[in-house]
């Protein structure tokens, strides 16, 4: 499986467009752009390997694995990428402003069904970021 983050950067936030295969899986937020530091900016665009992990906080949920100079990259609900996000990537339903969605738990339920039948079936889950 091959996911395709397209993405908008804005002083407040990155906003994005996550597809498979040209179907809008759901739209993105995450930090702004600050030369891939940690807790305070969004990931180098490239190309990530996807795969579930758990953890008390996040119950289930899904990592971007081997980003360079990072860890623990999710994807994991949230509405406010200032606020709520540390360098990770919240799937929302709809893009309300730089940085801002609504309804990401929703979004996020619907992504992780998709990657998690993917994964049960031994694919590789290929995530491409691009702006």
């Amino acid at each position: 499986m091959i996911l395709t983050l397209s993405r908008t950067y804005f002083p407040d936030g990155t906003n994005g467009k996550l597809e498979c295969n040209g179907k809008l899986i759901c739209y993105t937020i995450e930090l702004p752009w600050a030369s891939n530091e940690k807790r305070i900016s969004c990931i180098p665009e490239g190309e990530y390997f996807i795969s579930k992990r758990y953890s008390k906080k996040f119950r289930w949920h899904i990592e971007v694995v081997d980003v360079e100079n990072r860890s623990f990259i999710l994807f994991h609900p949230a509405n406010n990428a200032l606020r709520e996000l540390n360098g990770c990537i919240a799937p929302v339903t709809k893009l309300s402003g730089s940085g801002l969605g609504l309804e990401s738990r929703q979004a996020f339920i619907k992504l992780k069904s998709l990657v998690y039948k993917s994964v049960e079936r031994e694919e590789t889950v290929l995530l491409i970021v691009k702006s």
